[in-house]
């Protein structure tokens, strides 16, 4: 189901963004399949200028806070696209096929392009307002595996910038607000 909310082009804003494996379905269980949007996020960053400043990987969804000076929109669109053809292509490798069969099962009869679907449609864009909604979604992004009751601390959670908010050695360096 497509979002109601809307990425606006060239407004320099930044944006809350929620990306959902399809049907929820929990792929992010090992570090394989993390590393693989961790990799992605370090090339958009490095080669296509997005900005993540805050960010967690759940087992059926990401959080983040991302700006591209141009088309957010567009540049998510594409990571998506490319982190869902890796991802699919590791999970046959790993011959993980009841994943596969559900994510070709809940493909919309409309794309009939494709033999899977691996996330939903949209990501939920909120723009954040101020500095007070940016902490409020930094803290909501960083509790989350505490509030799933996978870790006792935010920071104890490898796939989140909590670390590096707290001084940490993290696996992923987010880009400061100036």
């Amino acid at each position: 189901m497509k979002s109601r909310y809307k990425i606006l082009q060239n407004d320099n804003s930044l944006y809350f963004l929620t990306l959902n494996v399809l049907k929820k379905i929990p792929v992010f269980t090992n570090s394989s399949y993390m590393n693989i949007i961790m990799e992605n996020f370090t090339f958009y960053r490095e080669n296509q200028h997005l900005h993540i400043f805050s960010y967690v990987i759940m087992d059926n969804h990401i959080h983040l806070i991302a700006y591209h000076p141009d088309n957010l929109s567009q540049v998510v669109q594409n990571l998506k696209s490319f982190t869902a053809k890796e991802l699919i292509e590791r999970l046959h490798k790993d011959e993980r096929d009841w994943i596969l069969k559900l994510i070709s099962e809940y493909k919309p009869d409309y794309k009939q392009e494709s033999t899977f679907q691996f996330w939903e449609e949209g990501n939920h864009p909120k723009q954040i307002q101020n500095i007070e909604m940016f902490n409020q979604k930094v803290d909501y992004i960083h509790y989350n595996p505490v509030r799933r009751g996978l870790v006792a601390n935010e920071e104890d959670w490898v796939y989140s910038s909590a670390k590096d908010f707290l001084g940490l050695d993290p696996v992923f360096q987010v880009d400061r607000l100036d």
